[in-house]
């Protein structure tokens, strides 16, 4: 992601990484990595010290310099926002080991049960299933745009027929273990109505359209031969069995994660980057399990430069370039993360490379101090990674928290929001994906230097924009919206998330 000048330093620091390897170090640390704890937001801060990216001329390996900071991997602040625990932990933390999750995580309980199961049995078709019948007639495909707009086009048609829309019907069956939040479709739907429709949208673990009857991703097994994981019905969750039938007695990994919106805009493993010299590799297929309203599924599960697992298209359709509006969220693991860029999804540059500030917007979710700046306590934090730097506001310090943006360790299963309206504004927001509402982290200027953005318009996950390869964490579900969104479309996507029933 952030990066160094000069080929001879990207020699040392390759040296360096592979010295690392050895001692089983994540990655060097640089000499001010360590972060201190109070302070207010530096409005004025200045640019990420990450470098600047000089722009590439070059293919990968010329890039923006040699050693552009693999994501961290040379830069690497060291230390995890050390003391940050102590200064800021129970209000600041989410309710972490203080247990002030009383307040601010609202765990399982309000979350538990209730609010899921009548998702599900609300989902039971009823509503949503019979929207298969309401998709037949247009009526949620109209009003949403993700009847006709989902159903068409190959997405709907990857899972067979778009039109099983009496299948559908007969999904109410099904679709008690299928649809949730009747009423309300998916957060594709929601997003749809507010006018700033998801232009990809990306989950393992169900459709994020309440029309939607296609697939979720392909698997393929050692030999090279593959299998689509449809839907149990429309709107509803992964048909994990076919997985199991096609991978037992094999390995598997997850070749295609299909975009579920009418532009296919499908995530494969990442091309060559300057921090992937050979590409990216796909997510072992039964990794990152988990449990949604009582159907297994399994999450894109990446764990750093280890496996170098990356996803990228840098050929999209629809995505917000240069100053557009956009806004986005996924869900991840809450317990996984890691102290390095870059666990990220989100819009990045289409060439692989570091191409200066605000050339991409994406989420970021883990404890890294290294560039730009970083929220209080010691992480982990949903941060906006604008490019030379992750960001959990307006300031530039990487010594100095943004105290607003706390820490987030007593969820199991986390929502993230990022708000990236024109102009100078951007906001960040966090969720118990379990229960609750969404928490406001940051709501105010960009950082100095990126506005306006220069948004390029690839999809990554997992990986920065220039293939930083060092983050760690699990994504379920996601998308990208055009357009900025207004908050009550936001709060009810993560009703919708809530009511899925993550965990349960």
């Amino acid at each position: 992601m952030q990066g160094l000048n000069g080929s001879l330093r990207f020699t040392a620091f390759m040296i360096v990484v592979a010295l690392s390897a050895l001692t089983g170090c994540g990655a060097p640390n640089r000499s001010d990595g360590t972060s201190s704890t109070g302070g207010t937001s530096n409005i004025g801060g200045q640019a990420p010290s990450g470098g600047n990216s000089g722009g590439p001329a070059g293919g990968v390996t010329s890039g923006s310099g040699g050693a552009q900071s693999a994501g961290g991997s040379t830069e690497l602040g060291g230390a995890v926002s050390s003391g940050g625990a102590t200064g800021l932990g129970g209000s600041a933390d989410r309710g972490g080991a203080t247990g002030s999750g009383g307040s601010t995580g609202r765990g399982g309980a309000n979350g538990s049960g209730g609010a899921t199961n009548s998702g599900g049995a609300a989902g039971a078709g009823g509503s949503t299933g019979s929207g298969g019948a309401t998709g037949a007639g247009g009526a949620t495909g109209g009003a949403t745009g993700s009847g006709g707009v989902t159903g068409a086009g190959g997405t709907m048609g990857r899972g067979g027929q778009t039109s099983s829309g009496g299948a559908t019907g007969s999904a109410g069956a099904t679709g008690s273990g299928g649809a949730v939040s009747p009423g309300s479709g998916g957060p594709c739907d929601i997003y749809a109505t507010a006018n700033t429709p998801c232009v990809a949208a990306h989950s393992t673990v169900r459709a994020l359209y309440g029309a939607y009857s296609g697939n979720l991703y392909q698997v393929k097994k050692t030999d090279g031969s593959t299998k689509d994981i449809p839907v149990l019905a429309p709107g509803g969750f992964v048909n994990i069995s076919v997985q199991d039938s096609f991978c037992s007695g094999t390995t598997c990994t997850i070749s295609i994660l299909y975009d579920q919106s009418p532009n296919h805009n499908d995530l494969t493993k990442s091309p060559k980057a300057l921090w992937l010299p050979n590409g990216g590799n796909e997510a072992k297929a039964t990794d990152g399990k988990v449990t949604v309203s009582g159907h297994t599924a399994y999450g894109i599960y990446v764990s750093g430069s280890s496996t170098n697992v990356a996803y990228r298209n840098n050929a999209t359709k629809g995505l917000a370039k240069n100053d557009d509006p956009e806004s986005m969220y996924m869900v991840v693991d809450g317990k996984r993360s890691s102290q390095w860029c870059c666990f990220d999804y989100g819009n990045a540059e289409t060439d692989g490379i570091d191409d200066g500030n605000a050339t991409m917007e994406c989420l970021y979710f883990g404890s890294s101090t290294q560039y730009g700046s970083h929220g209080a306590g010691s992480g982990p934090w949903l941060l906006a990674d604008l490019e030379n730097g992750m960001y959990a506001g307006d300031s530039g310090s990487e010594s100095t928290p943004v105290p607003g943006n706390a820490s987030i360790t007593a969820w199991s299963y986390v929502t993230g929001v990022l708000k990236g309206p024109s102009g100078n504004a951007m906001g960040l927001k966090a969720g118990n994906a379990q229960s609750g509402t969404l928490q406001t982290e940051w709501n105010g200027k960009r950082p100095p230097g990126y506005s306006p953005q220069k948004k390029q318009g690839a999809i990554i996950l997992g990986t920065g924009g220039d293939g930083s390869n060092n983050g760690v964490g699990t994504f379920f579900e996601g998308a990208i919206t055009s357009g900025n969104p207004p908050d009550a479309t936001d709060d009810a996507v993560q009703a919708n998330i809530v009511a899925a029933g993550y965990g349960k």
